[in-house]
């Protein structure tokens, strides 16, 4: 089966986005572990909009934060607490939302994610580690798991510096495979500069890419209370275990929660043709994730960068 996907650079304006939203609950994690957080940001084109909820005790200077993640001083913000109604049933340990979460794991590489996902983003990596600026990637694989076809569009380099580069990551086994280059020409305006960018757009990158179905929430800016981020780290653990302690090629795990409520509505590992309750087997209730993860520490901001599995996180590490 041919299968592609696709990444981002930190600088890409939709992950500005991102990392504005994590590094604010970052800090207010920092100074108030209990902060319940869900921030929204909106940027481009010389400013940037801030809007959502957070209950906090911290001290929070929006415009430095802003202004130290991307660079831009032209901030307004709409800031309000949590609302109550959405409170009163995370403080009895209830889910902070509905959803359904899904973890996924497969044995294809030692990131235990999709071999066509791991080789998008090692290469948009490696040239952002030297073009640090708003660039994607993309790349198709056969059902060899080889390389077939390279999309690699970068802002401030040159089509030739940028082919260059590919070939570098490549080792220069080039042979069979079709290679585009900032196809559309060469781009120096990028970046908040050319584009608007708004949190929790690129959720398919933040996840697995395409292979994979997605069931909740965006993460970025949002505390551990919402099971769309806490659930989902988890489901991820879980599937990680469960692919090596049975051996499997690829596993699913499904979380599902009702707002309020702290017993998941399903709780099922899968290998793609059985399922396996496993609501007994972990912790699975908010607190629980969040305890066992160890969630209300400022760890986010780097999830915010170069995707939330694969980077040896806490859940995605088999103990």
């Amino acid at each position: 089966m041919i299968r592609t996907a696709e990444f981002v650079s930190p600088g890409h304006p939709d992950k500005i986005c991102d990392r504005i939203s994590d590094r604010i609950l970052d800090i207010c994690l920092e100074q108030d572990p209990e902060s319940r957080v869900a921030i929204e940001t909106a940027g481009g084109h010389g400013s940037v909009h801030l809007t959502g909820e957070i209950t906090t005790n911290a001290e929070l200077d929006y415009e430095s934060i802003v202004k130290e993640v991307s660079g831009i001083d032209k901030v307004t913000h709409n800031v309000v607490k949590q609302s109550n109604e959405i409170a009163r049933g995370v403080d009895v340990g209830g889910a902070g939302d509905q959803g359904i979460m899904v973890g996924y794991a497969c044995d294809e590489n030692d990131e235990y994610v999709p071999e066509e996902y791991r080789l998008a983003r090692s290469l948009c990596r490696y040239i952002y580690e030297k073009f640090s600026y708003d660039g994607k990637t993309q790349i198709t694989i056969d059902k060899y798991k080889k390389i077939t076809h390279i999309v690699a569009s970068f802002q401030n380099v040159s089509k030739e510096e940028l082919e260059q580069l590919v070939v570098e990551w490549l080792d220069y086994k080039v042979d069979g495979i079709t290679i585009h280059c900032n196809p559309a020409g060469d781009w120096t305006q990028g970046g908040f500069d050319a584009d608007a960018g708004l949190t929790g757009r690129k959720l398919v990158v933040d996840n697995y890419g395409p292979r994979v179905p997605i069931g909740g929430g965006a993460y970025s800016g949002k505390d551990p209370s919402k099971v769309d981020r806490s659930a989902a780290y988890m489901a991820r653990h879980i599937a990680v275990k469960e692919l090596k302690k049975q051996g499997l090629r690829e596993c699913w795990v499904y979380l599902s929660y009702a707002i309020g409520e702290k017993e998941p509505l399903q709780a099922t590992c899968s290998d793609g043709h059985y399922n396996l309750d496993i609501s007994k087997k972990y912790p699975v209730y908010p607190n629980e994730i969040i305890d066992f993860l160890d969630l209300k520490k400022p760890i986010y901001y780097e999830t915010s960068q170069w995707g939330a599995y694969g980077n040896g996180f806490r859940w995605d590490i088999d103990e």
